[in-house]
Parts: C-alpha cells; structure tokens; sequence
C-alpha cells in the first residue's frame, strides 16, 4: 500500500469529524465548570468573568473549532505533522496562559489558576478528539 492510499485510508467523513469536534467542546466544556466552581469555592472572586459559564463556553467551544481547523491545515501542509504538533501544542497553550496571567488582579491566583487548567484541559480533550477524528497517520 502506498503512503497515499495510506492516508485515505484514515480519513474521516465530515459528520464524524465535527461529532468528535462538538464532544470535545462538550466534554471540556464539562471539566472547565467543576474547575470554575472549584475556583469559585476556593475564593475565587464571585464577580470574575471568566468564570462565568457563557465565557468559557464560548472560548472553549473557540478554541477547539480552531484547533481543529490548524490540526486539519498540518495534516495536510506538513511532511511530519506528528513532530511539529509535539512542539506546536505546548508552545501554544503556553501562548495562551498570556492573557489569562494579566487577569490576576481581577482573579487572583485561584481565578487565574482555575483559567489555567482549563486551558490545559480544552487542549488535552481537543489533542484526544483530533486524534481520534482526523489521525496524523
């Protein structure tokens, strides 16, 4: 079998890839409200934002659509997507606790800590479902 036919062989339909793409969200989405109301209950302040369910839905759900629309773009642009995506996600989710740190003063170090592991979490499902629904192989 030729590395062409290889890849065909693991591709999957549309209605697959967004199933997998909308239980990620919702999976995640699932995880970042125990660690919201974790946060909030440790001394979270009741009034931050991004601990409140319409933000981080709405990120979540943001996050793993374009994740998946960059996962889907390496596949196809990169001669080893594996190894660049081994690099690229944590480089990534690091990028992304930026902005969540200049929240600090609004959140303190439990808020800011919660936004941290959600991040953490939204990338872990997405890398699990992207896998999953559109392999590298």
């Amino acid at each position: 079998m030729s590395l062409a036919s290889d890849a065909v062989a693991v591709r999957r339909g549309p209605l697959v890839v967004a199933g997998g793409v909308l239980a990620a969200i919702v999976l995640a989405s699932a995880v970042d409200t125990v660690l919201a109301q974790l946060a909030l209950a440790a001394g979270a302040p009741d009034d931050f934002q991004p601990l409140k369910a319409p933000s981080y839905i709405f990120l979540t759900a943001l996050g793993i659509v374009a994740g998946a629309i960059g996962w889907a773009i390496l596949r196809k642009v990169s001669k080893d997507p594996q190894a660049l995506l081994r690099w690229l996600v944590p480089t990534l989710v690091l990028v992304s606790f930026v902005p969540d740190f200049l929240l600090y003063g609004d959140g303190g170090a439990t808020g800011v800590g919660a936004l941290l592991l959600m991040h953490v979490t939204v990338a872990t499902a997405a890398v699990v479902t992207y896998r999953k629904v559109m392999p590298l192989a």
